[in-house]
């Protein structure tokens, strides 16, 4: 991790964040796993994810909301180094409506994370979201963030050129998990600014852009799954596995986009004719993310092809056919045997 060694040194190299838009924990605790960051204050909406970052991390109350007075003069009063901000992707997603600034909820939460920057100066931010917020309307939303942190905050923003007409190249900004030791297809947007006021000249110490891809000696000590096959359950229940009426609908309507020249449908990510499966992206809206996520279980599925499972109405597939399962899902993401050795919900 190239910014605990750039910062100014402080005698334990603990270097103290603050989480926004926290979700569940995911980006403080990458940081964390460095070893050089410990978290001060959080904060998230979801009553949900609230419940799960108390009980994944000792009792801290993330159930703020950032864009209040009282959160904001709360940041003003401590005493920080990094803003971490994994900020709405709804607004900007494929996925979405993709209303961005206008998206009078979720797009101008950025606006607020701008002005708590400006307040309080921390020495770095590290903003997270989709691959699409690069090229979103035409990258001019983009290029309003980069501007908004080099031009009005006063911020270096790795991998930003302002000699030039074009500011924006995606390959300076978005790094996708699979590069990184998971298999899953997942490309994201990272932003990390540094405070010029603070720096000066040392910006020239850092390396741009960033990595695409990990050292060989980094990428062993990352990867945790060799393939796909790797974080698949040995033993799965059969309420995972889909019947074959919903099969049959599956492919109907597989068969139907292709023939109007799409390409929307199932996927089965592991074909037995795929040497290195990879998961598709997993989506928080649930449905299409988990039928682009199928898997063929052979072993546990003879257990239960041609049984009908409530609720299902009709019997299981005899193509071994599933969804894959939530423990499975959160290998994906990195939280089970990788950010924790015990993950688990409350």
């Amino acid at each position: 991790m190239l910014l605990p060694v750039f910062f100014s040194q402080k005698e334990n190299l603990m270097f103290l964040t603050i989480d926004l838009c926290a979700g569940i924990g995911g980006i403080r605790r990458g940081f964390e796993l460095t070893g050089g960051f410990k978290n001060v204050l959080s904060a998230e909406t979801d009553a949900t994810a609230c419940a799960v970052y108390r009980h994944r991390y000792n009792g801290d109350d993330a159930n703020n909301d950032l864009t209040s007075v009282d959160f904001k003069q709360k940041v003003t009063a401590i005493d920080y180094d990094v803003l971490l901000a994994g900020f709405p992707c709804q607004a900007f997603s494929r996925a979405g409506k993709q209303a961005g600034f206008g998206d009078s909820e979720k797009g101008v939460i950025f606006n607020h994370i701008a002005e708590i920057v400006k307040d309080t100066r921390p020495q770095c931010v590290f903003l997270e979201n989709v691959d699409n917020l690069v090229s979103h309307d035409g990258g001019k939303t983009f290029r309003v963030i980069l501007e908004t942190f080099s031009r009005k905050l006063n911020y270096h923003v790795i991998g930003a050129n302002f000699s030039c007409d074009n500011i924006i190249e995606p390959n300076h900004f978005i790094r996708n998990a699979r590069d990184f030791g998971l298999p899953q297809n997942r490309p994201r947007t990272y932003i990390i600014g540094v405070d010029m006021r603070r720096f000066g000249a040392k910006i020239g110490n850092l390396s741009e852009p960033l990595p695409t891809k990990p050292s060989e000696q980094v990428s062993e000590r990352l990867r945790k799954y060799r393939s796909l096959d790797d974080v698949l359950d040995k033993k799965v229940d059969g309420r995972y596995f889909i019947s074959a009426g919903y099969l049959s609908t599956l492919e109907k309507h597989a068969a139907r986009e292709k023939k109007r020249g799409n390409g929307f449908g199932y996927r089965i990510v592991n074909l037995p004719e795929n040497k290195n499966p990879l998961a598709n992206t997993l989506l928080a809206t649930g449905g299409s993310g988990r039928e682009r996520n199928l898997v063929i279980d052979e072993t546990n599925g003879r257990k239960y092809a041609g049984k009908t499972i409530p609720p299902k109405k009709t019997a299981v597939n005899d193509k071994y056919i599933r969804f894959m399962t939530p423990n499975e899902w959160g290998k994906l993401q990195g939280f089970i045997d990788y950010a924790f050795d015990d993950f688990s919900f409350p």
